[in-house]
Parts: structure tokens; sequence; C-alpha cells
């Protein structure tokens, strides 16, 4: 028996892409995609046709016509002398390339792109969305319409900013794991499907970064749900599997000799895998990377996490001077001060650090976290 949810959400986005490839507005294109998709699911049962594809793209490609004539007079004249023609073969894989790059257009905003492309590209209902981002469902479908609507008058006639595709979906990754819908492995499809239709360095540099932080997930957290630190992780719980993929892919990129961010980033991700135990991290190369980090993205951030790179190799002092010349509005700025303060021995400043940062966190978990840390400094300053 065919599993048609399975099957429904591989098939939608891919005949989603074709009908905007042809002409279609985005809005009027998934209204009749949603159409054929209900029609499929009344008629075919337990017996799919033989080319399940061929059969969507026609019966939403026909629903689409028959809105398109029941407009106007004119618009029917229109279909006529434009869309009745063959429109030719239909591959699949550019279409849905194609989709990804409008669902990620630049006339979004980055939380619009990244619902519009979960629901066209990734195949996922409004609701499962929704739960994923904590959000009401009217909430997540009136972010999704106001999207649809900001790209009624689009057209994707010419390859799309891969740039802003990889920020996109590394904004998926990023949002975690809540919901119904593991965001990090829908993150880690859409991105495998992007590399199979364009094969750049910097894509395979964005999945090689997704896998080697996948990797080390299970260790991520304690039994009882505390968040656990890279330096103190059961590194017998990474997945050594998701490691060597993400190393393989990283180093064909990195062969090619067009050196990006992302593969950058990887390339950060997986001196850390390689190392058995936190104390034999090769930081100074982990230092020349970001180096390099800041040369293609010299961004606040990047400057911070190099700053705690500048630590381990030339000792917290040089660390502290580093974070110093970082805005400190920047999110864990107040942590990586505890840190290098704690590592210098100034006990009192890293537990008062600590504490403040625990009060802005980010998330309960990162909140957490920081008053642990807040409290076992507490407790060294009253052994000592």
């Amino acid at each position: 028996m065919t599993d048609l949810g399975a099957l429904f959400k591989d098939l939608g986005p891919r005949v989603l892409g074709v009908l905007v490839r042809r002409g279609a507005d985005f809005a009027s294109a998934e209204d009749a995609v949603q159409e054929a998709l209900i029609e499929a699911h009344r008629r075919w049962g337990e017996d799919t046709p033989r080319d399940p594809f061929a059969w969507l793209v026609t019966t939403a490609w026909r629903k689409h016509l028959d809105v398109v004539r029941s407009e106007s007079s004119r618009r029917r004249r229109e279909v006529a002398d434009h869309l009745e023609p063959d429109p030719g073969p239909v591959t699949g894989t550019d279409e849905t390339l194609l989709l990804l790059f409008l669902a990620c257009h630049p006339a979004l905003s980055p939380s619009s792109a990244v619902a519009l492309t979960l629901r066209a590209v990734g195949g996922l209902t409004t609701r499962q969305i929704a739960s994923a981002y904590l959000v009401p469902e009217s909430t997540m479908a009136q972010r999704i319409s106001r999207a649809k609507r900001t790209l009624s008058r689009e057209r994707l006639t010419e390859p799309g900013d891969l740039a802003v595709v990889l920020r996109v979906l590394y904004l998926i990754y990023n949002e975690g794991h809540s919901g119904e819908v593991d965001l990090a492995d829908e993150a880690i499809r859409l991105t495998r499907q992007l590399l199979s239709s364009a094969p750049e360095p910097e894509v395979a540099g964005l999945l090689a970064l997704m896998l080697l932080h996948h990797a080390r997930r299970p260790a991520r957290w304690s039994p009882d749900g505390a968040l656990v630190s890279l330096d103190v992780q059961d590194r017998s719980r990474w997945d050594t599997g998701l490691i060597n993929e993400g190393v393989e892919i990283l180093q064909s990129a990195l062969s090619l000799d067009r050196l990006g961010e992302f593969q950058v980033q990887a390339a950060i991700a997986a001196l850390h895998a390689d190392a058995p135990v936190a104390e034999q991290t090769d930081w100074p190369q982990i230092l020349e990377w970001y180096d390099l980090l800041m040369e293609l993205n010299p961004t606040p951030v990047v400057e911070l996490n190099r700053a705690v790179a500048v630590g381990e190799v030339d000792g917290p002092r040089a660390g502290l001077a580093a974070v110093a010349r970082v805005p400190d509005s920047v999110p864990r700025h107040t942590a990586v001060r505890a840190h290098l303060h704690e590592r210098a021995g100034d006990l009192e400043t890293a537990h008062s650090l600590y504490a403040v940062a625990s009060r802005s966190a980010a998330s309960a978990a990162e909140r957490d976290h920081l008053t642990r840390q807040a409290a076992r400094v507490h407790q060294r300053l009253h052994r000592a």
C-alpha cells in the first residue's frame, strides 16, 4: 500500500515548481496543487497512477487553467495564446530549485522566507510549521499568506541569490527541534536536495556544517534536559557516521579552491569533532580559520567567537582584550567574558558576569545553564 502522505510531501513541492516555471503566480499555483492533491487522495486509493508526478502536474495545471479561464474573456484569450501550447518536458529537479529560490526571494523577510520554504519546498503543513515555531496556527497562516501576496507579482526567470537561500536554510536548521517536525532534519534534507541540483562548494559547506553540528546533538543535552557545553560533552555519544560524512563533503568542497564562509565554519566544526577530548582541540588552527572567516564575513558574532579562540591560544587576558573590541550588545558577549575571567582566575567577576548573562539569555535552557555556571563558580569561591 502506497503511503500517500509521504508521496504527496515529496511530489507536492515539485509539482508547485513546475506550475511556477510555466508562469503561474505563486499563490494561484499553490491553490491548484492543493486541489490536485485533494483529488488524488480521493481518486487514487490503493491504486496510484503509473506516473504520479505527471498525473499531479497535469491535474494541477488544468485546475490552474480553469481558474484563469474563469477570470475574464481577456484572460481567456491570453491563456489560448500563451498557456495552452505544450509547456515542454517536466524534469522535477530544476523546478524544485526554482521554487526554493522563489521562496527565499529577497523581497521577503527572513521569517517569511523560512515559513514559505518549509511550506512550499518542504511540504509541511501550516500547523506543523506553527508547532515548530511555537506560534498559533492562525499566526503562521497569516505569515505565509503575506509572503505569497508579496510574491504574487514576482517571476524568477534567472538564477536567484544562492547566498540568500543558504542563509534561510541555516536559519531553519538553527531554529532547533521543537514541535512534531524536526526542523534541523528538515533543513538537512532540503540542503541535500539543493546540493543535488546546485553542486556548489558553499552548498556543500553548509551541508557539512549541519552534519557536523548534528553529530553532536545526542551529547548536547543531559538526561534531565540540561544544556551541556561542548567542552564537557560525552564525545562517545557523538555520531561518527555523520562526522565522517560531513568531513568527506567538506574536503571535496575545499578541493575546489572556492572558499566561502560556510566552508570555513564547517572546517572549524570539523576540528572540534576531530579532538578526542576537549583538551586536545587544535585551537591554533581554529584561530587561523576564524581569521579567514573575519575576512569573508567580518561580523561582531564572528569576532566574538574568534575572541574565544584567542583566549585558548594566547591566554584569557588576550581573549578579554579581543572581546573588548566587540560591541557588548552581541549575544553571548557577557557569557564569554565570564568564561574568560574564570579561566584567568578572577572568580568574583566571573560569578557576577555569569549571573548577569543568565538574566539576558535567549532561551530557558541557556538561562538555566548560565545559572548553573554562576552557582558552580560561587562554590569555587567559597572553597577558595
